[in-house]
């Protein structure tokens, strides 16, 4: 699946992914390919990311939001 995590001043990832653990506001969630589509409010923690074929990597974030919908996970990050 494709993630996207985007910050008001840049792109600090885009690329494939095997998963994707989110900070959500109900609590942390793992999306998986073929994940049911949702939005999610974000709180201020750790986006962590396992990209294909590659170590888990993590990126900080303050907060924002997630869209996931066909295996595509777009992250709005405050």
């Amino acid at each position: 699946m494709t993630l996207e995590i985007l910050s008001p001043e840049k792109t600090l990832f885009s690329g494939e992914v095997q998963r994707v653990t989110l900070p959500g506001a109900a609590g942390e969630f793992t999306v998986l390919p073929h994940h049911a589509p949702i939005i999610s409010s974000l709180t201020a923690g750790r986006v962590r990311y396992l990209p294909a074929g590659g170590a888990e990597q993590s990126v900080d974030i303050a907060g924002g939001f997630v869209e996931v919908n066909a295996d595509r996970v777009s992250v709005c990050a405050g």
